[in-house]
């Protein structure tokens, strides 16, 4: 049996992570934290446009509404 998406969230927990949001957004940070909606905290955040760093931010929450994926 395969494993849930929090289970995987779990697993990447104080990794590098990509996120994407709604309206072609990206960031990458460390993930700290997540919960059950998919709130997530990042941290050494930057925000990406076309694969390339556009500005970095430091820590970041995003709210889970607005995240397409999570790639660990």
């Amino acid at each position: 049996m395969g494993n849930r998406p929090l289970d995987i969230l779990n697993d990447a927990l104080n990794t590098s992570v990509i996120v994407r949001l709604k309206g072609t957004r990206e960031f990458r940070g460390i993930l700290q934290g997540y919960d059950v909606h998919m709130n997530l905290v990042l941290e050494e955040a930057e925000e990406l446009s076309e694969g390339e760093v556009v500005r970095k931010i430091g820590g970041v929450v995003i709210r889970g509404d607005n995240v397409v994926y999570v790639s660990p």
